[in-house]
């Protein structure tokens, strides 16, 4: 790794993180391919679909909000139902993907601890569910590194790949949330 990739994804403020994980190794042909991934889960889909939407739509929102603050009022409202659904979804999902275990992460990339060595430079396929908001995503990543820890098992660092505009705005926002809140909580301890 140069020192200019070192320096790329020091740009990017990392957080500690409890998340669900689960992810796959993609093949030579997935790996090259600059499509858009799916996941075989109907629910998980549904859940990022949502996510992107909201994301999509915020604009939208604040220039009603100018000009209507009635209907603002009233779509607002609709989201949060849509909110709630998503989060009754997400629960489902946690089940399928996996309990929460602890990765650090930034919008360049995401590392975490696992059982086994995965090669550097391998594709994965990332289907994470961000708490508390249920967010759920679906990331390709290369992975950069792999070390070795005393316990027997690897931290594995990765590096997003070919993210959208809408995942990479929904990483950072996720990202700031879980800063501000552990800023408050420090600002709690006595």
């Amino acid at each position: 790794m140069t020192t200019q990739d070192e320096d790329d994804r020091r740009e990017y403020y990392r957080i500690d993180d409890t998340i669900a994980l689960e992810f796959t190794q993609l093949s030579g042909a997935e790996a090259t391919a600059s499509d858009e991934l799916h996941d075989g889960s109907p629910l998980f889909n549904l859940l990022s679909e949502l996510h992107v939407l909201d994301y999509e739509s915020q604009h939208l929102l604040r220039h009603i909000s100018e000009r209507d603050r009635t209907l603002a009022s009233y779509l607002k409202v609709l989201n949060k139902r849509t909110d709630l659904l998503g989060q009754a979804l997400a629960q489902s999902l946690l089940r399928e993907v996996g309990s929460p275990r602890p990765v650090t992460m930034s919008e360049g990339g995401l590392s975490f601890d696992h059982p086994q060595a995965i090669a550097v430079g391998s594709h994965l396929a990332l289907k994470m569910v961000l708490m508390p908001q249920a967010l759920g995503l679906l990331l390709r990543a290369v992975v950069i590194h792999c070390q070795a820890l005393d316990d027997g098992g690897y931290n594995i660092g990765t590096a997003f790949e070919a993210l959208s505009d809408a995942q990479r705005q929904l990483l950072a926002r996720h990202i700031l949330q879980k800063q501000a809140l552990q800023r408050r909580q420090a600002r709690q301890q006595p």
